[in-house]
């Protein structure tokens, strides 16, 4: 793999290549913590419960861009690992709640940290100014992506979504993670 490179001054093209060449960094060091024994699919199921508590069936299925039937089945291997839970809403009790179980944020916050040890060992090797730079960037990124991702906004040119002027201080995000914003 090639690392992109770009300019001091770089456009949102530049920008989207290094971004994307950093992505598929990331993949390569993450798949050294195995995800074993959830798969790919089965964890952004994972993650989308983690983020979003009590959702139903129909809201995931959605959230997977799949369909109630495949994430069913998907769900179903994962309630036999012990990952996730059913619950009938008090409300409906037509409405099953789909959750994760104590099993399931135990596995997600033993990989996170097995994925976190990987990249501590690529940043303990950048320079204190570049690992600072990198945070601002990536605090940057993090607020307008989760902006753009919760207000639904499209189109690859939107200004929409910006949420700080340019140039303005960056306010920290909390509770954004990157593997999280499904």
């Amino acid at each position: 793999m090639t690392v992109t490179s770009f300019d001091r001054r770089p456009e949102p093209d530049g920008i989207a290549r290094v971004t994307s060449t950093a992505a598929e960094l990331l993949e390569v060091l993450w798949g050294r913590a195995s995800t074993a024994p959830a798969s790919a699919s089965q964890l952004r199921l994972l993650h989308i419960l983690e983020h979003h508590d009590g959702i139903n069936m129909r809201t995931l299925a959605a959230s997977l861009a799949s369909t109630p039937p495949a994430t069913s089945r998907l769900f179903d291997r994962l309630q036999a690992a012990g990952f996730v839970e059913r619950e009938h809403s008090p409300e409906d009790r037509r409405e099953v709640r789909l959750r994760l179980s104590g099993r399931g944020r135990a596995f997600l916050t033993d990989l996170r940290g097995r994925r976190e040890a990987e990249l501590r060992a690529v940043l303990d090797l950048m320079p204190r100014t570049k690992r600072t730079a990198l945070a601002e960037g990536l605090q940057a990124f993090c607020a307008v992506a989760a902006a753009r991702i919760h207000d639904g906004t499209q189109g690859s040119d939107s200004k929409s979504a910006r949420t700080t002027p340019p140039g303005a201080a960056v306010p920290p995000v909390t509770g954004v993670r990157a593997t999280g914003l499904l």
